[in-house]
């Protein structure tokens, strides 16, 4: 089972898992980046004028995602872990979310 944000460099690993239990942190730190991608899609359609808006977006969650495993690994991990067994039912991991998100608390 793959219970770790990152691989044995260091780089983030964005499974579904990752990414969902780390949403409200991406949302929230991210949050300037995708409105910038979202209102560029909406001014455009067409997938190339909007790569460079994509890749800062990309570039944010994945530096999010190694600041968060370097500041509570051990709680992240749990987390993810436990997204990962139950594909990703929240309401089965209140108990590790909790722990995570104390330990990394909303910036």
């Amino acid at each position: 089972m793959a219970t770790s944000a990152v691989d044995a460099t260091g780089n983030p690993i964005p499974t579904s898992a990752v990414l969902t239990a780390a949403s409200k942190h991406i949302g929230t730190r991210c949050f300037s980046e995708n409105v910038e991608f979202l209102k560029c899609k909406k001014k455009d359609p067409n997938p190339e004028k909007c790569l460079d808006k994509g890749q800062q977006v990309t570039r944010c969650v994945l530096g999010l995602l190694k600041d968060l495993h370097q500041k509570c690994a051990k709680e992240m991990d749990a987390y993810v872990g436990c997204m990962y067994y139950y594909t990703n039912e929240f309401d089965l991991c209140r108990k590790e979310q909790e722990a995570f998100e104390k330990a990394c608390p909303l910036e």
